[in-house]
């Protein structure tokens, strides 16, 4: 149902929409809204926003450990994985960690 949604177009609600994990522009854009939602909420919210944040990585571990998958692949996952679990130390300042990130990979290997 959620991916019927998520096709529609319809602006959803961060905890509807979830962690996109198809490219990293929308794993970082869902993450950072993900992190609005757990900032502005209350004790049950901010675990409703957690366990949603555990579950997407819970879904890319297993996919960065698929036989089937590409060396490609699997690094692209362990990146993902480096995201939702920086994330998941620390949703406040994890905006200011993915622009950090992004601005080092930019720069090469040698930048980090």
């Amino acid at each position: 149902m959620r991916e019927a949604l998520i096709e529609s177009g319809l602006p959803l609600a961060p905890l509807v929409e979830g962690v996109r994990q198809d490219s990293m522009e929308e794993l970082e854009r869902s993450l950072l809204a993900l992190a609005g939602e757990y900032e502005t909420g209350g004790t049950g919210r901010r675990l409703e926003v957690r366990q949603r944040v555990i579950t997407a990585r819970q879904h890319a571990e297993w996919a960065s450990r698929s036989r089937r998958a590409g060396q490609a692949r699997r690094e692209s996952k362990a990146e993902v994985l480096l995201w939702i679990r920086t994330w998941l130390e620390n949703p406040p300042l994890f905006g200011a960690w993915a622009a950090l990130r992004k601005r080092a990979c930019h720069r090469g290997p040698d930048a980090m």
